[in-house]
């Protein structure tokens, strides 16, 4: 196994799909507050 130099791992570039998804998910959460808050459903039994 070959082991990468200093300046090679400052050169490694990824894992930026994490982010958009963390702020999506948050973005849906949020949302999903926001709207059961101002339309409130009853239970139909």
């Amino acid at each position: 196994m070959q082991k990468l130099k200093n300046e090679e791992l400052l050169d490694v570039t990824g894992g930026g799909y994490g982010l958009g998804l963390l702020i999506g998910g948050l973005v849906v959460v949020i949302s999903g507050i926001v709207d059961g808050y101002l339309r409130p459903l009853k239970c139909h039994e």
